[in-house]
């Protein structure tokens, strides 16, 4: 039964106290329990899950960040740590169709769930390309499987970790030093299918150019295991680790923005929240990481500088548009990618030349395709996100004028007159992120995957200066993302648990 995966030892029990309840806290906080300890999560927000919260108005439900549901081995592997599976705690779907892209003046590429349909829309734009596709996915699972066994679940402290034959194989077949963009441009040659083959990696926050090819194991995982959803939505993932977590004894603290991490000589003692002060054996930061060194520490006790985190690429921060229509909308799926203008000149404004763009991108989430419960009877639940620049300066007249032009030209390719339907809108942006989650230049997604951002070379997930202080996250290993966020969570317990252990040995 599960009281058998909880760990009960006849030792002293550790505190481990964990600041921030997203996905990388509640993940850390259920494996620290397991092992043991006693864990108690502190979070500023009146409602738990970060970046992943939610949020109703009108009979809408809404998600207010992730919404795709890929890799769906990796919610599988958390749960199953604990003898349980996603099963035990929500329902999925699978999408089908996956998603869509749309170009200008041209048909939107519907991209299948099931690999023989994605072979063959492939082959029927580009002669000769579903074999290459193949050979393309092949290859993925390889680095997918190097990855998953050998790369991703390490803490990244030193190369010494990586220096094992199998690593070294593996990673001189993953095209560690080849980017995304020429590895794919060596398989297609038709725009449509690069651009699809390319949009998997904009959530590591790069340019395709700037991305290993490394990660290609993001599109075999996307096209091979396909693209899922939650009934009920992304926050039920939430639940279901909050749910797990309560069951192992967790604590939670709403409304408890933590003041300063309390150091006595190399050790974190406590937590100050306020008036008040919460002893602890161990800290895990899921909070922003230049938000915990640069505001909870003191100048001596910080791993990096601020010049150093002025130097960082990260990824994009992002205006979200939350809306209710009083209508459906015909000729959108769940996931809907406009790529109707330059992608080149869209990522340049982002990242070489920071500015509000001027024909950007975009993606709609309509969950109420798929989800009836997220969305009045006859209404559809709509998700706008437009990828910025971090740090640009912004006001409620900038967020009107990007809503005009996304619903213009949302409007158009869809066929639908959809602005005068709207009863219900909310806008996000990057003092949202500042304001909510401490973000570090209101950025939504982190640091880049870039080579140079990549394992080591990404802020250490052990403090160097406090014996007892770990991060965990999306500014640290492995990178940004749900899974990844999930991933991190578990290497930061396992690394406190290290020191838990040589602690009590040495009490």
């Amino acid at each position: 039964m599960f009281n058998k995966f909880v760990t009960t030892l006849n030792k002293k029990m550790s505190h481990v106290n964990v600041i921030g309840s997203g996905f990388s806290g509640l993940s850390s906080a259920c494996y620290l329990s397991k092992q043991g300890n006693t864990v108690s999560v502190f979070e500023k927000n009146n409602s738990i899950g970060g970046r992943a919260r939610k949020f109703t108005e009108k009979g809408f439900v809404f998600d207010m960040g992730p919404s795709w549901y890929w890799m769906p081995d990796i919610f599988e592997r958390f749960f199953s740590d604990f003898g349980k599976t996603s099963a035990d705690y929500y329902s999925l779907e699978k999408l089908s169709p996956s998603f869509q892209i749309f170009f200008k003046d041209q048909a939107p590429l519907i991209v299948p769930a099931e690999l023989d349909q994605l072979y063959e829309l492939f082959e029927s734009i580009e002669l000769g390309s579903s074999k290459k596709l193949k050979t393309f996915l092949k290859e993925g699972e390889l680095k997918y499987n190097v990855a998953m066994a050998s790369l991703i679940y390490k803490p990244a402290l030193s190369w010494l970790e990586y220096a094992t034959v199998d690593v070294i194989s593996g990673a001189l077949k993953s095209d560690l030093f080849k980017s995304m963009s020429s590895y794919i441009r060596s398989f297609f040659k038709d725009e449509r299918l690069i651009t699809l083959m390319e949009f998997p990696v904009i959530f590591l926050g790069a340019m395709p150019d700037k991305i290993p090819a490394l990660y290609s194991l993001m599109n075999y995982s996307a096209f091979s295991a396909g693209t899922w959803y939650p009934k009920g939505g992304m926050f039920e993932i939430i639940n279901a680790m909050h749910e797990l977590a309560l069951l192992l004894v967790v604590k939670f603290n709403l409304n408890s923005p933590i003041d300063k991490i309390v150091v006595d000589k190399k050790t974190a003692i406590g937590l100050s929240a306020g008036k008040q002060f919460y002893a602890n054996d161990a800290v895990i930061a899921s909070a922003d990481y230049h938000h915990v060194e640069q505001n909870l520490l003191e100048e001596n006790q910080r791993n990096y500088k601020k010049d150093y985190w002025n130097k960082r690429t990260m990824a994009p921060s992002c205006l979200i548009f939350y809306l209710g229509i009083n209508k459906r909308i015909k000729n959108l799926l769940h996931h809907n990618l406009f790529f109707d203008t330059d992608f080149n000149t869209h990522a340049s404004e982002i990242y070489n030349n920071p500015k509000w763009p001027n024909d950007p991108l975009f993606y709609v989430c309509a969950p109420s395709k798929t989800d009836t419960s997220v969305a009045p009877e006859g209404m559809e639940n709509i998700f706008i996100l437009i990828p910025l620049a971090v740090g640009l300066n912004e006001s409620e007249e900038i967020h009107e004028t990007y809503f005009s032009k996304v619903m213009t030209r949302l409007e158009k390719i869809t066929g639908e007159t959809i602005k005068d339907h709207v009863v219900y809108k909310k806008s996000y942006c990057t003092q949202d992120f500042i304001s909510d989650y401490n973000a570090f230049k209101g950025n939504a997604y982190g640091l880049a995957n870039t080579l140079k951002q990549t394992a080591v070379f990404k802020p250490s997930l052990r403090n160097k200066k406090i014996n007892n202080l770990f991060y965990t996250g999306q500014l640290t290993v492995p990178g940004p993302g749900v899974p990844p966020s999930i991933i991190s969570g578990k290497i930061a317990a396992n690394e406190a648990a290290k020191y838990l252990n040589q602690f009590i040995l040495n009490s």
